[in-house]
């Protein structure tokens, strides 16, 4: 009997046993991971904003940046245009408790964002972002010292971080931290602040404690079992560093210095590294990419783990590269995404393409940018979806409220040259009453005004050089009687004298607030921009497919009538 049992007990441990066996094996391993993520976006200035300043609810944190809240259709957006991986920065210590304890609220809301990725079948990377770097609110610093005071706070962290997603697949992989720094605040390699560029104890110091980090981070994820035994890990160099250059000799130091953390199980980890070359010489970077790529593969790949690029971009120095050079942005975009998927790396844009206000629709405001990525990735003949403003009709409510008159901005920026611009188009809801609107311009020096009563739905201004000077300020629509008057405005269009038409931005001026804005997707890409039978006659939703019983009467972003609505 007693040999029975014995034997019982034994069939029940080789179950068990062949069972984590059957796991790891089915478990993705790094390499196919990198492989199969093909090509990535960061949603940055978002879940990892902070600040002594920001406080309250888990909105404030998420927006406090420039940011709207994250909806689940920009992930749809992203994975119908062609990605297949995103990166979701997070920090945390705003969130932590005296005892490490993460804010129930906030991992509920991370939890939220990344079930937002895992849904559309695309890979996730979750981190730990700001809690280091440069700022004086960093705690994880790659310092000897700084790891040993650290140590218990940064495993009760991930602790909680892997016990809240234990049971995802594959799909989601954990990033240790972000870009550490030593004690000088070293960016290129470390302490290349110190006195002298270059200190040894310093920097062999951070090294070693970003190899420490590095291993405490694997160690803790495994040890918390089920599909962490075998998920996928990601460790940056220090900084992030990419080694790419050659005008000191420390610049590769961060790839030869870093460990492959030790594991036990095989091919379940990968390196990370950041890049931000300068594109002003395009034929000098594109020179740069092939040492940056040949440093990684003999320091890095060498030591058994493929390597991720978590960010990149262009270095923009006082001016945006996208803005002032293009051409060089987008020629070096296709040629990078080429190159590293050549190496058998995949890249994750920093957070451009789809930013501000563009996430809401969703619609990318940098198209041709990632037309360009999305092709070096798949190809010429690649077509991706990719919705801009031109995909949708607007409708801005607008209420004036001032005793007198109010305005709304119909454009307002940079002073524009009448030997380009025309005039402006302004198309509104329906006929306004008579003498209730009219268009006024700004000449750039004072003084300098023109007035176009507007009496009909829509109307051409014609700017006239005579009245305004040679450069335009700002356009206005103005409302010239007092008391409250609501008008709906379609859009406004500026006319160039090369027939080519750019759509502004409306906002409010003074004496009038914009309370709802309306969009209706006009093409057929598969964005989904309204929940089920939500377009029910005067129906009102929640994003999230919740029927309202009554109108809103709070802000945020609700479908009516089969329309997606901002109300402010």
């Amino acid at each position: 009997m007693k040999r029975k049992r014995q034997l019982n007990l034994l069939c029940a441990l080789l179950m068990v046993f062949s069972s984590q066996v059957a796991s790891a094996a089915d478990f993705e391993t790094a390499t196919e991971a990198v492989q199969n993520m093909k090509v990535g976006w960061n949603l940055g200035n978002t879940l990892e904003s902070n600040g002594s300043w920001i406080n309250g609810s888990t909105e404030n944190f998420e927006t406090a940046w420039g940011q709207p809240i994250t909806q689940e259709d920009l992930m749809k957006m992203m994975k119908n245009a062609g990605f297949n991986a995103i990166r979701v920065p997070v920090t945390w210590y705003q969130h932590m408790n005296g005892s490490n304890q993460v804010d129930a609220a906030w991992m509920a809301r991370v939890h939220e964002v990344v079930d937002y990725v895992i849904n559309q079948g695309m890979y996730c990377i979750l981190n730990v972002h700001h809690d280091t770097g440069a700022d004086d609110a960093a705690w994880l610093v790659a310092d000897e010292s700084a790891f040993n005071q650290q140590k218990a706070r940064f495993e009760t962290l991930w602790q909680q971080i892997a016990n809240e997603f234990i049971n995802y697949d594959e799909h989601l992989l954990f990033e240790g931290y972000n870009e550490m720094l030593d004690v000088k605040d070293s960016w290129c390699f470390a302490s290349f602040n110190a006195s002298g560029k270059y200190d040894a104890t310093i920097a062999n110091s951070a090294y070693n404690a970003i190899n420490s980090y590095a291993q405490s981070f694997v160690n803790t994820v495994r040890a918390t079992g089920g599909n962490n035994a075998n998920r996928n890990l990601i460790v940056c160099t220090y900084g992030a560093c990419c080694g790419s250059g050659t005008w000191n000799t420390h610049l590769k130091d961060p790839l030869k210095m870093m460990n492959l953390p030790s594991d036990n199980v095989q091919n379940h980890l990968i390196f990370e590294v950041h890049y931000y070359p300068n594109v002003k010489n395009l034929s000098s970077t594109k020179n740069e990419v092939s040492d940056l790529l040949s440093a990684l593969n003999e320091h890095l790949v060498s030591k058994g783990a493929p390597v991720i690029f978590g960010e990149w971009g262009t270095a923009n120095d006082n001016e945006r590269d996208y803005d002032v050079r293009r051409d060089n942005v987008l020629s070096f975009a296709r040629y990078f995404v080429e190159q590293t998927k050549a190496n058998n790396m995949t890249t994750f844009y920093w957070m451009g393409l789809s930013d501000g206000q563009a996430r809401l629709w969703p619609m990318f405001n940098q198209p041709d940018l990632a037309e360009s990525i999305l092709k070096g990735c798949y190809g010429d003949n690649y077509k991706p979806q990719l919705p801009t403003s031109d995909d949708y009709d607007y409708e801005y409510t607008v209420v004036t409220y001032n005793s007198q008159y109010g305005e709304l901005y119909l454009y307002s920026g940079d002073a524009l040259n009448l030997s380009e611009y025309s005039g402006i188009r302004v198309e509104l809801a329906e006929t306004p009453p008579t003498g209730l609107l009219s268009v006024k311009c700004y000449g750039l020096n004072d003084g300098k005004e023109s007035y176009n009563s507007m009496s009909s739905k829509q109307a051409t201004i014609n700017f006239n050089s005579g009245s305004l000077g040679q450069q335009l300020r700002r356009v206005t629509l103005q409302c010239s009687k007092g008391g409250t008057n609501k008008v709906n405005v379609v859009r406004a269009v500026l006319l160039k004298k090369d027939g080519s038409e750019v759509e502004t931005v409306l906002a409010p001026f003074w004496g009038c607030r914009i309370t709802d804005i309306v969009a209706t997707f006009k093409g057929e890409t598969g964005i989904a921009v309204m929940a089920n039978e939500s377009n029910r006659q005067n129906s009102w939703w929640t994003i999230d497919g919740r029927r309202l019983t009554t109108a809103p009467s709070r802000s945020g972003i609700y479908i009516h009538n089969g329309r997606k609505v901002i109300k402010k």
